[in-house]
């Protein structure tokens, strides 16, 4: 059972204690702390919080708690971050760790010295198609994973603070470009080293200085390719889409819309639709359990047994410093619209580049490329020739 010191009363602290306090849960939040002593209070009565502050330091120290969930601004994560380490408290922090690379290795290191559990809440990465994709693909049904695409878009964030740039580090990019990364990261192997980014962004729609729409290709040693795409540009509600493509096999996942659950009314839905839902008219795709679809349950789930088994959870803050990393050599990217080397301090995982090209043997003299069957029902083979590499082709009756 843990009690849990929550900062932040936004969207995303009210998704995590709704989580938290969810389906009888044990675990439960004691304490919340909000940069305001008004909505401190109000939030805490709302979900029958007994301590509220607007002391971010009291609320980690307090003694009743013993792990602190940060869900505020991103500029604010770093100090949150460095509180937790001196409390010695067990730390979870929302997406993006940081602001950027440098950023994110400070809370890393911090964390690591003074020995604290440490998760990174990319709830994106727990959704329960992912995860049964990500056993899929583990258990090998789709060969060598070659192509990764991951997709969110919707028309922008709720609060302020995200179209600040000083505050939350950029645009699209590091608010929903960090989630596109780290699920393709998991499709082809947290493992496998990522190498160089090439990346667009732009200001498409609203008079900001960060970007609010941007689609980059993220080189891995293994060969394999993540694309990620975020927009605050896009319409229709939220898009969120992943696919998969490896030597032996496909995925698509869709997470959001055109899930099983739509429904046309022309008078209205009549109440709550769904996260950045644009309208209540017309086609709507309404969820069932919003908190479920995003991965909040089995997030939590994992951070919580880790914490409690003393193991590493699936996402920790070294997971949220590879994708910081990442996002800094794409931003590099739309500057010089060039490929650019994501640069690893710190890189944890295979030394190894990964597999190349596989030759699967026809016979003694070729390889096979390609084996279909034709509309008349003959069946044609794409080979190699072993002896010289030219490409030929045989029919068979």
């Amino acid at each position: 059972m843990a009690q849990i010191t929550m900062l932040g009363t936004g969207l995303i602290g009210r998704f995590y204690t709704q989580t938290l306090h969810g389906q009888r849960s044990r675990d439960r939040v004691q304490v919340v702390y909000s940069r305001t002593e008004e909505r401190a209070r109000s939030f805490a009565q709302e979900w029958g919080i007994p301590t509220w502050t607007a002391d971010m330091a009291a609320a980690i120290r307090d003694p009743q708690t013993d792990a602190v969930v940060i869900g505020l601004p991103n500029h604010l994560h770093e100090q949150a971050v460095q509180l937790c380490a001196e409390a010695g408290k067990a730390v979870l922090c929302t997406k993006p760790l940081g602001r950027t690379a440098a950023e994110a290795k400070r809370m890393l290191d911090a964390v690591e010295k003074a020995g604290v559990f440490h998760g990174y809440l990319e709830d994106l990465a727990y959704t329960p198609k992912t995860l049964k994709a990500l056993q899929s693909i583990q258990n090998g049904a789709l060969g060598r994973v070659l192509w990764a695409r991951s997709r969110e878009t919707h028309s922008g964030p709720h609060s302020e603070w995200f179209w600040d740039k000083a505050q939350s580090g950029g645009g699209a990019l590091v608010d929903m470009g960090c989630h596109c990364i780290e699920v393709s990261r998991n499709f082809i192997g947290k493992d496998v080293r990522p190498l160089e980014v090439m990346c667009w962004g732009a200001t498409q729609v609203h008079p900001i200085e960060a970007e609010d729409s941007t689609i980059g290709l993220v080189r891995y040693a293994s060969g394999a390719i993540g694309q990620f795409e975020a927009s605050w540009a896009f319409r229709g509600g939220m898009d969120l889409r992943d696919e998969i493509t490896g030597t032996a096999g496909t995925l698509w996942l869709n997470h959001w819309q055109r899930t099983g659950h739509e429904m046309f009314t022309a008078v209205g839905e009549g109440g709550y639709v769904a996260e950045k839902a644009e309208g209540a008219t017309g086609w709507i795709f309404p969820v069932g359990d919003e908190i479920g679809t995003l991965g909040y349950l089995e997030m939590f789930t994992d951070m919580l047994d880790a914490l409690e088994a003393g193991r590493k959870p699936m996402e920790d803050f070294y997971d949220g410093y590879v994708v910081n990393a990442i996002m800094d050599a794409a931003y590099r990217s739309i500057e010089s619209k060039r490929w650019e080397p994501v640069d690893l301090a710190d890189w944890r995982g295979s030394a190894e580049a990964g597999a190349g090209v596989q030759l699967t043997e026809f016979d003694a003299d070729h390889y096979l490329i390609k084996r279909e069957t034709m509309p008349d029902g003959r069946t044609r083979l794409i080979l190699k020739e072993k002896a010289g590499g030219k490409i030929v082709q045989r029919v068979i009756d």
